[in-house]
């Protein structure tokens, strides 16, 4: 699944090189700027950015010439004219956000979030458009309702059972099934509030999920194909493995996608080698 998600954006990014994508993707964010005193300064920003696209385009099918004659020198050469096209079409992008700014110094300069759904909006037919949609709600809501679920259960089955109130009657265990999912669900809620402000939402995302991914990878890869292993030991390699991430993740050793696989691996090695160092008794049938 993650590999399909990165594939979708590389093959988006290799779209927009050959068809001409807008300057800024947001387009309220434009529309604003439309309507304001800087309109003109924009509007001719917009033409010199479908000049300077042009080029670009010429010189990325310059590119694809050169990689299908299989000429380094000629390869070398186009990467280096794409490149300072690439930075042309940048430059006038950046002027054209900071007019938005200049226009209204709150404005969202960040589009990222609006370019798979300007392709979508734009290029796809207008029935599957509202087919993805409609699954991308449908999976949100899907999600969701599980999450909270889960964690309403756990909370009150795990810690308000097990931990604040033992003897209480099914009655009392549903009602804080219910708190507990009220909570979970305004944890949620300003949860999607922050990350609305965090720029890309999916690679922030991916950041986030790369510190426990791997690790949750190995424990159930332990589980279910190394089962000599003991609770134990897996238990002891997830917290060092956790922890080595962690440490891999805020000082920046590798790329945050590395994570995964590191987590994954330590995990596995680690229980393997604590398995082997400490005989643990068996477990009585009887």
């Amino acid at each position: 699944m993650q590999f399909l998600i990165l594939l979708i954006g590389v093959l988006v990014f290799s779209f927009y090189l050959f068809n001409q994508p807008p300057m800024f993707f947001n387009q309220y964010e434009v529309d604003q700027v439309k309507k304001s005193p800087y309109a003109a300064q924009y509007n001719q920003l917009e033409s010199g950015y479908t000049q300077a696209f042009s080029i670009r385009k010429q010189k990325s099918d310059d590119l694809v010439a050169a990689f299908n004659s299989k000429n380094d020198a000629q390869i070398a050469a186009a990467k280096s004219a794409l490149k300072i096209a690439d930075n042309s079409v940048l430059a006038i992008r950046t002027q054209g956000i900071n007019l938005m700014k200049k226009n209204n110094k709150d404005a969202n300069a960040d589009d990222t979030n609006y370019v798979f759904l300007t392709f979508v909006t734009h290029y796809l037919p207008r029935g599957l458009i509202g087919l993805l949609i409609a699954i991308i709600f449908l999976a949100s809501m899907g999600s969701t309702a599980s999450a909270l679920s889960s964690l309403g259960s756990t909370s009150a089955v795990d810690i308000y059972k097990r931990i604040i109130n033992p003897a209480a009657s099914e009655k009392n265990y549903l009602n804080a099934s219910r708190l507990a999912t009220v909570f979970w669900g305004l944890v949620c809620v300003g949860m999607a509030l922050y990350a609305s402000k965090v720029g890309n939402l999916l690679e922030y995302v991916n950041q986030l999920g790369s510190y426990i991914y791997g690790t949750m990878l190995g424990v159930f890869v332990v589980a279910f194909y190394l089962k000599k292993i003991r609770g134990t030991a897996v238990f002891i390699a997830a917290i060092v493995s956790e922890i080595t991430i962690i440490i891999l993740g805020l000082f920046g050793v590798v790329a945050y996608l590395w994570l995964n696989l590191i987590g994954c691996a330590l995990v596995i090695i680690i229980a393997l080698t604590i398995s082997m160092l400490i005989k643990t008794k068996p477990v009585s049938t009887a």
